[in-house]
């Protein structure tokens, strides 16, 4: 018979960690009274074996007496169970543990059970409705459930999330869902679709622990290509449980004992493969008397080498495959096929402050990352994928400052003397004096743009390198000026940028070439400055009036006949129109008033009242407003004669008409 060992199987870095403290404690030869708030982790056979090393089990209600009776009986350790606590009994335990110095608290909280307390802290309120996928009475659940604020539905069914639960949470209601971590992956995501098809605001975290999901995947492989199946885990596991379920479901020759005295070989006669899997809280021990009980000649040696062939040795400085089992914003969870569980901090993803993880990377993902460091105490290893990133790439930079290719990367920071980017996972200095931009400009305007750069120098002992945005962009602003010079011809129109302003003109960017328009080529009218009518930075057309190719000299005209102030007038009135004039000076002979701007007419000393004026001051002052007719308009020489004394004689005809009218009635 084949025996195949699930890889992982026994205590997951949870367990582990809160197991390996205790026994420590037991083994430290100090005289401690050693107490575990409830069942440090679910099996019995391990808790019995406490019990026999002197460990008590106590409750809550237990704990101030204990405190109490430390002050007098010497040294005493309560740990945590692995599932954790309420925060209310956090806070007792803390205040217990200040109050009486013999009385340590030990927190042995798994990992993934503390993320999903801070989760429910910080996402809950009054107003919230957290949706909790888990086992009721489960202890893991009462101490996610003593984080929440607000109200709390427990469900361990999809068919739980329907429209009458939703119809008494209420719209009003912030809906947040998590998971136990020990649940099924399948059934949670079926909750996650329903919860998401009937609140569509609601927000849900992705909590199963990475460990348990993986298992249960593994467990379902090994399963599917065995003849029979093996499930070690005490009864009251959720893990453990949801690995039989997972095992039954490909294999219907399935088993779940505690121990190995349960086991009947027989009941894998004529089975040529046999899988084996152990819940998170099943004791080595238990696992190595289960394979020797199965087969007579396994000795304790072949044992420890199937156990061995299951792991995956880790050490500092390794470049391991990774699998992203959960993305939140400060790090991703990822599974490295090893005892430990990996993270990856957000610092160690990219340099890039602006990027978001969430975006980058899902679940599922794959990539290779450097093992930074392993702390089998608190089963957690951390990698830096950005190290392997730069490893892989460094090569690329070299070749480019070889071949003098044009790179691409992101600014992500500005530092003295210049700006750093990030090209292809590797940090680029870049100095001030070739970013591009002048002297003394603030260098911060480049943070989070993306920029071409050639590579100019590398430090291969230091792994430095040094980019230069200037030398891509002088080249890029060469090649436009000779595409310019090459084209040119008088009339041709351009987009062009108003680059600087001088006394006598405007100079405008055509493409990496720079022409003058004069001042007498921006407007119709006479213009002290060019600001009145351009300012820099403004995108404006332009065409050539004359250009010399030798000396690099182009004139360009701005103006056209559509923008002649009397070609705009032309084109709105005429002869007989009645409009609102401004008054903008007074002379001997009459009054000049402004039409549209660009364009003024003439008020005549005999057209200002239908009486005798004797000087036009007496009836009108500049920057007045008033109410004329057109009488004259001469195209050639561009003038027009304006009148109030035949608009108020148009008025008097008018009320002259209307006088018999109001007679008769």
């Amino acid at each position: 018979m084949e025996l195949k060992l699930l890889e992982g199987s026994g205590f997951c870095p949870g367990v582990l960690r809160a197991t390996r403290e205790i026994e420590n404690a037991l083994a430290s030869g100090k005289r401690v009274r050693i107490c575990v708030l409830g069942e440090l982790i679910h099996n019995p056979s391990y808790m019995a074996m406490l019990a026999d090393s002197g460990v008590e089990t106590v409750e809550l209600a237990d704990c101030e007496r204990i405190a109490e009776e430390a002050d007098t009986r010497g040294k005493t350790l309560l740990f945590i169970r692995a599932h954790g606590v309420s925060a209310e009994s956090e806070a007792l335990l803390q205040a217990l543990s200040r109050e009486h110095p013999n009385f340590e608290v030990r927190d042995m909280t798994c990992t993934f059970v503390r993320r999903i307390h801070k989760i429910v802290a910080e996402n809950t309120s009054d107003d919230t409705h957290l949706l909790l996928f888990g086992t009721k009475g489960h202890p893991e659940v009462e101490g996610i459930t003593g984080h929440a604020r607000g109200t709390v539905t427990v469900f361990s069914d999809p068919e739980a999330i329907n429209e009458e639960l939703f119809s008494a949470i209420g719209e009003k209601s912030r809906v947040i869902a998590v998971s136990q971590t020990t649940q099924s992956t399948n059934l949670w995501k079926k909750s996650q679709k329903k919860i998401k098809n009937l609140c569509t605001n609601a927000e849900m975290f992705d909590t199963i622990c990475n460990v348990t999901e993986n298992r249960q995947e593994g467990t379902a492989r090994l399963a599917r290509n065995s003849d029979g199946m093996i499930i070690i885990g005490g009864r009251s596991s959720s893990n453990s449980k949801k690995l039989y379920e997972t095992a039954y479901e490909n294999c219907p020759n399935t088993v779940w004992i505690e121990t190995a005295s349960e086991l009947d070989p027989k009941f894998f006669k004529g089975a040529c493969k046999v899988g084996i899997a152990a819940g998170a809280s099943t004791p080595g021990v238990i696992i190595e008397e289960v394979v020797n009980k199965m087969t007579n000649d396994f000795t304790m040696e072949n044992f420890e080498e199937l156990l061995e062939s299951s792991l995956k040795t880790l050490n500092t400085g390794d470049v391991v495959p990774c699998i992203v089992t959960s993305v939140t914003a400060g790090e991703l969870g990822v599974d490295i096929g090893a005892k430990v569980t990996g993270v990856i901090p957000r610092d160690q993803v990219t340099d890039d402050p602006a990027a978001k993880l969430e975006d980058l990377y899902k679940i599922g993902d794959t990539f290779e990352a450097f093992v930074i460091k392993v702390s089998d105490i608190e089963g957690m290893a951390t990698l830096s994928k950005k190290r392997v990133d730069s490893m892989k790439n460094w090569g690329t930079l070299v070749e480019a400052k070889e071949s003098g290719e044009i790179v691409e990367g992101k600014i992500t920071e500005a530092v003295r003397g210049g700006v750093i980017a990030i090209v292809n996972g590797n940090r680029v200095f870049i100095p001030g004096r070739h970013t591009g931009l002048a002297k003394d400009a603030d260098l911060t305007a480049l943070v989070g743009k993306v920029e071409k750069m050639r590579i100019i120098d590398i430090n291969a002992t230091r792994r430095h390198a040094y980019g230069s945005i200037r030398s891509v962009a002088d080249e890029a602003k060469k090649a436009r000026e000779a595409e310019v010079w090459a084209s040119i011809e008088e009339g041709k129109h351009y987009t062009g940028r108003v680059k600087s302003l001088t006394g006598f003109g405007a100079f405008v960017d055509i493409g990496g070439v720079d022409g003058m328009v004069h001042n007498t080529e921006l407007s119709w009218k006479r213009i002290k400055h060019p600001s009145e009518v351009v300012n820099v930075g403004d995108e404006i057309e332009v065409f050539v009036k004359s250009f010399d190719a030798e000396k690099r000299r182009i004139s360009l005209g701005y103006k056209t006949p559509e923008m002649n102030s009397w070609f705009v007038f032309a084109g709105q009135h005429q002869v007989g129109d009645v409009l609102p004039v401004k008054i903008v000076s007074i002379l001997p002979f009459g009054a000049f008033a402004e039409i549209i701007d660009g364009v003024d007419g003439l008020i005549h000393i005999s057209q200002i009242a239908d009486h005798k004026v004797e000087k036009p001051e007496d009836e009108l002052k500049v920057g007045d407003v008033v109410n004329v007719k057109i009488t004259a308009i001469d195209d050639e020489k561009q003038k027009v004669s304006l009148s109030i004394r035949a608009l108020l004689r148009d008025l008097k005809n008018e009320e002259a008409e209307e006088a018999p009218a109001a007679d008769e009635e």
